[in-house]
């Protein structure tokens, strides 16, 4: 077996276990920690602030993109898709929705919290109800629109009378796809991730600013670590993916002369990256419980209640 099928075996071995088993962990961490906080606001939260409104529509993107993983275990476990490649785009649609969706929501979170530190004692106008619905649809539907070309790319890939769903780096005209795929990540990635840290130096300077004010200080601090956190995690589970993304679909250019070798093993470090990116979705639970309004205090009442109603029904 000479090094390109040595590279090949590794990555179908490495689609079949690692993304199969990294896939189903976050599929059972995730779903549990998204429905509970969608539980949560629904039945919990009786005044809906602006905080409440972007973390809730981050868990609906989370849900969604969960819901999608048996499938992806599926189809990874038994190396085939199946004969519908409708399902295949839909899925990487989904995917690359909750992707982008996720790091939009957060940059819109640190801009909230940022003007909760700086405007604590009122409501400003973009921390009212009315803007928050208004920049969570803007945000649907720019990602959607962002996207749509994604659909252009993906293709199913025949083999031995089985479809394979490609990724989509995997997928289309590579020079074409580089072209998107840089695009995306600027518009979709680094703009977003800038912008985030613009707000946590503001909120830092800010509170700089406000340092002999010790008690003011004091109920300031959870939100810059919670900006500071939501920045950190985002370049740790987002940069490598989109790295590795753009230099597998350049390794595909013929132009360049890319060994099939070197090829096998970008495409190894691609696939490593791609359940970590999409991690986000297991952890993104914990701001739902460390963003305040009582969120943990009001879900553990309902639930105490429902368990009362429950052991009351049962004698």
């Amino acid at each position: 077996m000479n090094e390109t099928d040595t590279c090949l075996v590794v990555n179908r071995a490495l689609e079949k276990y690692y993304l199969t088993t990294t896939y189903s962990l976050e599929f059972i961490i995730g779903f549990v920690g998204n429905a509970i906080a969608v539980f949560g606001y629904t039945f919990c939260l009786k005044s809906w602030k602006s905080t409440n409104i972007y973390l809730f529509n981050l868990s609906l993107s989370d849900l969604l993109f969960l819901c999608t993983l048996p499938v992806i275990v599926n189809s990874y476990s038994k190396d085939e898709w199946g004969k519908e490649s409708g399902l295949c785009h839909s899925n990487r649609f989904l995917l690359h929705a909750n992707l982008y969706s996720s790091i939009l929501f957060l940059t819109v979170i640190s801009i909230d919290r940022y003007m909760l530190v700086k405007y604590p004692f009122r409501v400003h106008f973009l921390q009212k109800r009315k803007a928050a619905l208004i920049i969570s649809v803007a945000v649907w539907i720019g990602v959607i629109l962002e996207l749509l070309p994604l659909l252009y790319f993906l293709e199913p890939l025949t083999s031995d009378n089985n479809y394979r769903c490609l990724d989509y780096a995997s997928s289309g005209d590579p020079r074409e796809s580089l072209i998107y795929s840089i695009l995306l990540t600027v518009s979709g990635f680094l703009i977003p991730l800038l912008i985030m840290c613009c707000f946590c130096v503001k909120m830092v300077l800010f509170l700089k600013a406000k340092n002999e004010q010790l008690s003011s200080l004091l109920t300031l601090e959870k939100p810059l670590t919670l900006v500071v956190l939501t920045m950190v995690i985002s370049s740790l589970l987002f940069t490598p993916y989109h790295i590795m993304r753009n230099i597998r679909i350049a390794s595909r250019i013929s132009s360049l002369e890319v060994s099939r070798r070197k090829q096998g093993i970008i495409n190894t470090a691609y696939i490593i990256t791609r359940p970590i990116a999409f991690m986000n979705s297991a952890i993104n639970p914990l701001f739902y419980f460390l963003m305040g309004d009582h969120f943990r205090e009001m879900l553990v009442a309902k639930l105490r209640q429902l368990l009362r109603r429950l052991a009351t029904a049962g004698k």
